[in-house]
């Protein structure tokens, strides 16, 4: 073999075992990246034991109103509500609401500030904390 050929080799075969070791850590990655949405989308999503989405439409912007938050834009046929928080800070929330089955609709929040997904639970449990109660205050006609 002449040395152009074994120093082709050579880069050839460091180039594999690099390769190999960039997937390794890649699939490492995904799995990891995965798991992680999974928990988040867990903290965003809430299945309401209800199938009037209009009616779950509207208490979710009387909820964001009563939580701080200015709507920015709301879109019955698709079924999102996009919001605004200017207290100091600025958050905003994206709510998107669909059908669940047969009986239930589900509700799923995205909060990002400063346009970086927020994936502290806090924001998600103050926000459904309270859709949750004026949902039940909602489906049993009280103010």
């Amino acid at each position: 073999m002449t040395y152009d050929v074994m120093k082709k080799v050579a880069c050839t075969a460091l180039a594999l075992s690099l390769l190999t070791a960039c997937q390794t850590d890649s699939r490492n990655q995904v799995l990891s990246v995965s798991e992680s949405q999974v928990a988040l989308r867990s903290m965003q999503s809430r299945a309401f034991d209800t199938t009037d989405k209009a009616k779950t439409q509207r208490t979710i912007i009387a909820t964001l109103q009563d939580l701080g938050f200015v709507i920015d834009k709301a879109d019955a046929t698709l079924g999102t509500i996009s919001a605004t928080k200017l207290n100091g800070y600025a958050m905003r929330m994206t709510v998107s609401v669909r059908d669940h089955g047969a009986k239930q609709t589900l509700v799923r929040a995205s909060a990002q500030y400063n346009q970086t997904a927020i994936e502290d639970p806090q924001p998600y449990q103050q926000f459904f904390t309270a859709l949750e109660k004026a949902m039940f205050l909602t489906a049993h006609d009280a103010d």
